[in-house]
Parts: structure tokens; C-alpha cells; sequence
């Protein structure tokens, strides 16, 4: 499976020396809003574009150093994007923030104003698509997601840049996706989303997965909670069974969870010998900084993403040594 020579060279921009990728992530909006809010104590709609884009731009200059690419948005991230370091490939989200709660499914929808080719233009190396995917919807649902990933792969790839696809799992009967009986179905979900997202025809380059288990539910993991879904061996068999039906790269994304809860999972990947390629790491990195930022502002901001901001993403990095590069899946030499 070879890529074209355009998509290559993003790709390079995104990944380290080792063809890697390290990625961190500053697209959140609707979530970072509320977050925003709840720290200054003010309503939703008193956090201000400006407040966005200083929060969005702070992470971007501090943590930029420390990562082969930044994942941003459209909407509050161009002026965070000019900040980032030099050696930080981009990415731009896609999709409108959230999902249509006005019906069942969770389906998804475009920012109205972008296109492949606009992301492209503003500078960025790579498109990212989120959608909220299970293979345990309705056919109507998933034949719905289906055409709409085909028709963004097509865009990207006539405008030759690469398609990075994020999928998140749910449970369509509204089950808790943090508790015990979600955790035992996630392996599933993850894998065979894995499968039916490396199919050719979606013409996706890099899928983005959950890691396919809750290490909050892993008999003796470092941040095990009590309630037993899988022993040690069985999550490590997990991690192996999705890795196998993947034909894409695939890089792990951290899903709000805590820098603790991240890094274990990283290194049960390790542990498990799978050939992912990286992460793109968001809220275990930044998200503590918030209520810094909505009680001191700005410069206490920095100052703290400048220490435990920058320990987190280093820890996360010091997690994704034994990663694979990105062209090792493709079968293709070092470019």
C-alpha cells in the first residue's frame, strides 16, 4: 500500500526523527467552553472567543516544543497555529464540535465554512475527522457514517493531503462508557471499528483508536479502581487483537482521561507488542490547567503548562519510545 509523494511529505511534518508520531491536541470546543466557564464560575456564554484562542495559544507555544505535530480547529486555532514550534507539523479538525442530539445515533456534521482544500490553504498537514462510531448501532445509522467518511476520504485524498480518522465508541442504549459492562464490550468495539475503518475504499491514511480497554478496569494495572473487566494478560491480548486487523497506521488517543490513566495504557501497548505509531494526546496533558487559568489567568497558565504541562507530555513521550513509524505499517521505506 504506497501513498502519494505529496501525502508523504506531510506526513514527515507530522511525525519525529523516528517517524513517530507525537502528537498533542487543542481542538476541544464545545467541552472546553464548559470547562472554561466552570472555572471562572461564569455561564458558557460568557467565555469569550478571546478566552478561547489565549487558552488555545498558550498550549500551543508551550507544548509545541515537545511534540512532532498540534492538533487544532478552524473555529478559535489559526492564531494558536502561528505560534507553534517549528519542528510541529498541524493538523485541522474537520467536523462541527459535538454531535446532532436531535435524533438517535450521534450523527455527525461539517464546520460549514472549511473544506479539505481551505485546511490544506491555511497551512495545515493533515484533516481530522471525529465521529462517535459503534458496529453495534443500527445498519441505518453506521450506513449513514460510512458514506460520509467515504466522501471525506475522496476529498482528501483530490486534494492530496492525509485523512486522519478519530473514532469514539458509545454504548446506542445510553449504558454508563466509563463503568464495568461498557469496559467489557470496549475491546470490541474498538477492534472491530479498527477492521472496517482500514477498508481501502475510505481512502483513510491514519486511523486514531481508544486504546482497546479501561485500565481503570485492569486486575493489578497501576490505576485499577477494584472492579475487575479483564486480567493483565487478557488486556494485553486485546491490545494485539485490534492491532492485527488494522492495515493503516494507527495512533492512540488519550480520550480525557488522566495522565496516569493514559501512560499505563501506553505502556501495556508496549507491553503487548502492538505496532502503533504514536498518539494524539490532549486533555492528559492540559486539562489540570484549567481551573489555573480560570482563577489566575493567562501567565499562571503558562507558568504551569511550562512544568507539569510540559512533565505530562514528556511522560507521554517517554511512553511512545517503543512506537513504530508510521511507514512500517504501509510497508514502505523510510521516506
Amino acid at each position: 500500500m504506497s501513498l502519494s509523494a505529496g501525502k508523504i511529505q506531510h506526513m514527515k511534518a507530522l511525525a519525529n526523527d523516528a517517524g513517530v508520531i507525537a502528537a498533542a491536541a487543542m481542538d476541544q470546543r464545545g467541552s472546553l467552553q464548559k470547562s472554561i466557564a466552570a472555572a471562572k464560575g461564569i455561564d458558557k456564554s460568557a467565555v469569550t472567543d478571546e478566552m478561547m484562542t489565549e487558552f488555545k495559544t498558550a498550549v500551543t507555544k508551550v507544548l509545541t516544543p515537545h511534540a512532532s505535530a498540534i492538533l487544532l480547529d478552524p473555529e478559535w486555532g489559526l492564531p494558536a497555529a502561528a505560534t507553534r514550534a517549528p519542528n510541529a507539523g498541524l493538523l485541522l479538525a474537520y467536523e462541527q464540535s459535538g454531535y446532532d442530539n436531535t435524533q438517535p445515533g450521534r450523527l455527525p456534521d461539517l464546520l460549514p465554512t472549511v473544506s479539505a482544500m481551505r485546511i490544506r490553504d491555511w497551512g495545515a498537514n493533515a484533516v481530522k475527522i471525529l465521529i462517535y462510531y459503534t458496529p453495534f448501532d443500527e445498519p441505518r445509522v453506521n450506513d449513514i457514517k460510512h458514506a460520509f467518511i467515504e466522501r471525506i476520504g475522496a476529498e482528501c485524498d483530490a486534494n492530496d493531503i492525509p485523512f486522519f480518522l478519530e473514532f469514539i465508541g458509545y454504548d446506542p442504549a445510553g449504558g454508563d462508557e466509563k463503568g464495568l459492562e461498557y469496559a467489557k464490550k470496549k475491546p470490541e468495539i474498538v477492534t472491530k471499528s479498527m477492521e472496517e475503518f482500514s477498508k481501502p475504499h475510505y481512502k483513510v491514511d491514519v486511523l486514531k483508536v481508544e486504546v482497546p480497554i479501561n485500565a481503570e478496569f485492569v486486575e493489578g494495572s497501576s490505576v485499577y479502581k477494584g472492579q475487575k473487566a479483564y486480567t493483565r494478560a487478557e488486556a494485553l491480548d486485546h491490545f494485539r487483537a485490534a492491532a492485527a486487523v488494522a492495515s493503516k497506521p494507527f495512533i492512540y488517543l488519550s480520550a480525557g482521561v488522566s495522565n496516569a490513566q493514559f501512560t499505563e495504557s501506553l505502556n501495556m501497548a508496549a507491553e503487548s507488542g502492538t505496532d502503533f505509531s504514536g498518539v494524539l494526546c490532549g486533555r492528559a496533558t492540559w486539562k489540570e490547567g484549567i481551573p489555573v487559568y480560570g482563577k489566575q489567568g493567562v501567565k499562571a497558565l503558562e507558568d504551569w503548562l511550562a512544568g507539569d504541562g510540559v512533565k505530562n507530555i514528556n511522560a507521554v513521550n517517554e511512553a511512545i519510545r517503543p512506537a513504530k513509524p508510521w511507514y512500517a505499517k504501509l510497508g514502505i521505506a523510510k521516506p
